[in-house]
């Protein structure tokens, strides 16, 4: 009896891993990056033709709304761009992949939540890198407040966050009653970068939307932590919103750390292209009027 009994526990652990090794599912999310106060800084820089800005808002706008496609297990995620045809007929797709890298796209993320750890390619200034670094430890804040996403029923958690310094979406436009006293100085100085309009604050609020009906510790990019897919997720400029979930995908995808690039923390990562865009900035090609980033000239 007592062999039979250890026999049934050995197939039933055999069968809850191999369980675990076959689940897998999939969510859908687009991301929309509000692009209203860089609008507004443009409209007030002289340097910027109303025709300039028409065509930068033009090129821009596929960077700040982004599908992406999350696939996972129980334990790990692939959270990739949905690839799209390229518009502007291969002009500038340097630049625009460069740009598109710093408003979070480009490249696959994967994360192990079991083992707490990322990593993810990114291509900058044509040079492959491979970011491998442990995963945030956000703070949530669990909430009793509900709403309904997709027919889940989804719970409030919010959490503040330290701020990715190479992802440009989190450049927020300067405190106006702080700068008025340097308002003389500025009149008497020719101001061709309005990005010196915006910057980087230390930590932004994240508020996120959580579903306990799928009891996986997941999100979209670097987002986990809670008991329960994470199905909408804002920083109060982006909004990431899942729009499908599948659950037991039938054809199941790859998960898997990307392993192509230079291997480098985020923190040496996000330093190589804040030194970079300086340099870029100086010579005059940096993103005040976008004329480094080549964007169908």
């Amino acid at each position: 009896m007592k062999k039979i009994f250890f026999a049934f526990i050995v197939t039933l652990g055999i069968f809850e891993v191999h369980a675990q090794k076959e689940f897998q599912g999939m969510a859908v999310y687009e991301s929309k990056t509000s692009t209203a106060d860089m609008k507004n800084q443009m409209g007030k820089n002289k340097e910027i033709t109303p025709e300039m800005q028409k065509l930068i808002e033009e090129r821009m706008k596929g960077m700040f709304e982004k599908i992406f496609v999350l696939h996972f297990d129980r334990s790990s995620s692939v959270y990739k761009e949905e690839e799209k045809l390229d518009a502007m007929g291969g002009q500038g797709q340097g630049g625009m992949r460069m740009m598109s890298s710093m408003m979070g796209g480009g490249g696959t993320f994967y994360k192990n939540v079991k083992d707490k750890m990322y990593s993810v390619d990114k291509e900058f200034m044509g040079k492959e890198f491979l970011i491998q670094d442990s995963l945030p430890q956000l703070q949530w804040k669990m909430e009793s407040e509900t709403k309904q996403i997709g027919g889940y029923t989804c719970y409030k958690a919010t959490a503040s966050k330290p701020v990715n310094m190479s992802d440009f979406r989190n450049f927020r436009p300067k405190d106006q009653s702080k700068e008025a006293g340097k308002e003389e100085k500025k009149e008497t100085e020719k101001k061709t970068n309005f990005m010196d309009d915006f910057e980087l604050p230390k930590e932004i609020l994240i508020t996120a939307w959580y579903a306990p009906e799928i009891p996986i510790n997941q999100g979209p990019e670097n987002y986990w932590g809670l008991p329960g897919l994470i199905l909408e997720v804002s920083d109060g400029k982006t909004v990431i919103l899942c729009s499908k979930v599948v659950m037991n995908t039938k054809e199941k995808a790859t998960i898997k750390a990307p392993k192509t690039g230079k291997t480098v923390t985020q923190k040496e990562y996000d330093e190589i292209v804040m030194k970079k865009m300086e340099e870029l900035r100086e010579m005059g090609n940096g993103p005040g009027g976008f004329r480094g980033m080549r964007m169908g000239r």
